[in-house]
């Protein structure tokens, strides 16, 4: 499932793209925040990214996939964290809250299923 690669698959897809969004909409927060907020941010929403990747490498090993797909989750869910901040501060408005959380959301679902459906990821192995 997925096509020949990582870059093939529709959550990693999403999750780069929001990860380029984020890094564009970051670049407006104030100065004082950039070894904070700026950087955790940029540096959870990329995480999904490259959590996306390794488990597709290691996909024939089912936990190894789960866990490292969870990682993503987890990096994804921290993203999200960070908008909830990005908004109380006022360094984003609502629209574009509601525009990043809603695509935050949908990765977050595309990684459940790789979670909870770890075969259908996994490997064709030869002579089987």
């Amino acid at each position: 499932m997925g096509g020949k690669n990582f870059r093939d698959l529709t959550v990693y897809k999403k999750a780069f793209q929001l990860a380029i969004e984020i890094f564009e909409i970051s670049k407006t927060f104030p100065k004082e925040e950039r070894y904070g907020l700026t950087d955790q941010i940029r540096r959870s929403s990329r995480t999904v990214s490259a959590c996306i990747g390794e488990a597709y490498r290691k996909r024939q090993y089912e936990a190894y996939f789960v866990s490292k797909s969870s990682d993503a989750d987890m990096e994804n869910t921290e993203t999200r964290v960070w908008l909830d901040f990005a908004l109380a501060f006022k360094y984003i408005d609502q629209d574009r809250y509601t525009d990043l959380e809603s695509k935050a959301v949908e990765v977050g679902k595309l990684l459940n299923h790789m979670i909870e459906n770890p075969k259908k990821y996994s490997r064709k192995v030869v002579g089987s």
